[in-house]
C-alpha cells in the first residue's frame, strides 16, 4: 500500500515547477533592475516574496504558455521577441536603400 508521502513523483510537474520558480526570480530581478537603475544589487527574492508580488503567477502563465507553444511547434514568447527584434533591425538597416 502506498501512502501519500511514498507516492511516486511525476516527471512533468517537478520539472515545470522548477522552471516557474526560475522564471519568477528572473521577472523579479528584471523588475528590480528596471526600477532601481544603477542602485540595483541583484537581490534574490524569497518564494514568499515572489508569490506575494505576483511574480510566481506571472511566471506560471509564461512557462505553461511556452511549453504549450513548443508542443504545438510554434515560437515561444522569447523567440517571438527575438524575431521581432531581428525584423526591426533588418528593416532599419535597409531604410534609405533602393533596389
Amino acid at each position: 500500500m502506498i501512502t501519500m508521502r511514498q507516492q511516486a513523483r511525476g516527471k512533468f510537474w517537478p520539472h515545470v515547477r522548477a522552471m516557474i520558480w526560475e522564471k519568477a526570480q528572473q521577472l523579479f530581478q528584471e523588475d528590480q533592475a528596471r526600477t532601481m537603475g544603477s542602485d540595483f544589487k541583484g537581490i534574490t527574492a524569497t518564494r514568499k516574496e515572489l508569490r506575494e508580488g505576483g511574480y510566481f503567477y506571472q511566471a506560471k502563465l509564461i512557462v505553461l504558455r511556452n511549453l504549450w507553444l513548443q508542443k504545438k511547434g510554434l515560437p515561444t514568447t522569447d523567440e517571438e521577441e527575438l524575431i521581432k527584434e531581428y525584423s526591426d533591425n533588418v528593416e532599419h538597416a535597409f531604410q534609405g536603400t533602393s533596389y
